[in-house]
């Protein structure tokens, strides 16, 4: 009896370790003594014990791998580019990329390698800054071809990183700097420029309005002093008396303007060449005058 169980409980092991799940997006490879029997997909699955084992698993997922390559320019710069590198395994190729690759990692940052060193030092260094995609899609298409014998699709190689010796970094940013000061500079200068030619077309615009104005106003001044003139001729006064008396009361207008301001400080003086000789009688004249008022006044007091 306790035979029977003991055979029962062998059985139950040996079927037990038959079975075994392969998850979600990955493969499984069956071999039979060494030699590959099958490729099982996700869910549960059976082999024969102790006859058959899964000899590795393969993911099916999109994988990534980074890649840090040093390289020189056309300039020679050296630079390093950091490279990603999207690739998975086709589920009808698993027994090539299973079988054929000992380690794909390092298959394809060979490859990345060869490419980059290929085509960077083709180019200037700011020529790998703008044409980046140019490299990836280099990078892409020459991996893709190379991969797929082996069971690998690349889908998507990208320059994630683009690094230059950190001298060559302070030196273009002060070109950068440089450049941008200049610009400024410009800039300024245009702005300065503008400000001085608006301000002196609108200087000349307020002189030919104020031009107009002084012509318009000289105009109307004539017109008033003609017609001044006129009722004067028809009163009986002949022109040359009417342009004396014209003048006689401009000139006594212009005093009363004057006098009708009382913090004004101006004097006016005679400008004809006898004008000092004519001033200077005025003041002796003046100053006798007002001596002969102050003695008739000293002997009224005295005789009173």
């Amino acid at each position: 009896m306790i035979g029977t169980y003991v055979i029962i409980f062998i059985l139950v092991v040996i079927v037990v370790s038959g079975l075994f799940v392969v998850k979600q997006q990955t493969s499984a490879v069956i071999e039979r003594f060494g030699k590959y029997q099958s490729i099982r997909g996700a869910g549960l699955q059976l082999k024969i014990p102790i006859i058959d084992k899964v000899s590795g698993r393969v993911s099916l997922r999109v994988q990534q791998l980074d890649v840090i390559v040093e390289t020189k320019t056309k300039d020679d710069v050296f630079v390093h580019l950091k490279i990603s590198v999207q690739f998975l395994i086709r589920p009808d190729h698993v027994y090539d990329a299973f079988y054929k690759l000992q380690n794909p990692h390092e298959q394809i940052t060979a490859f990345i390698f060869d490419v980059v060193r290929a085509e960077v030092p083709k180019m200037i260094l700011d020529d790998v800054f703008e044409k980046k995609e140019e490299i990836a899609l280099a990078i892409q298409r020459d991996l893709k071809e190379a991969m797929l014998d082996y069971g690998y699709d690349i889908i998507k190689a990208l320059v994630t990183d683009i690094d230059p010796d950190e001298k060559v970094k302070i030196a273009m940013n002060r070109i950068n700097a440089a450049d941008r000061e200049k610009i400024a500079a410009q800039h300024e200068g245009d702005a300065q420029r503008i400000l001085i030619v608006e301000r002196a077309k609108a200087e000349a615009e307020s002189k030919r309005l104020q031009g107009k104005g002084i012509a318009d106003q000289r105009r109307e001044i004539a017109r008033g002093l003609e017609e001044s003139v006129d009722v004067l001729n028809r009163a009986g006064i002949n022109s040359q008396e009417a342009s004396a008396l014209i003048v006689i009361t401009q000139h006594y207008d212009t005093l009363q303007s004057i006098g009708s301001d009382t913090k004004s400080n101006l004097i006016l003086l005679p400008n004809n060449p006898n004008a000092a000789s004519s001033m200077l009688n005025d003041m002796v004249t003046s100053l006798v005058a007002a001596n002969k008022v102050q003695e008739s006044s000293h002997e009224n007091n005295k005789k009173e």
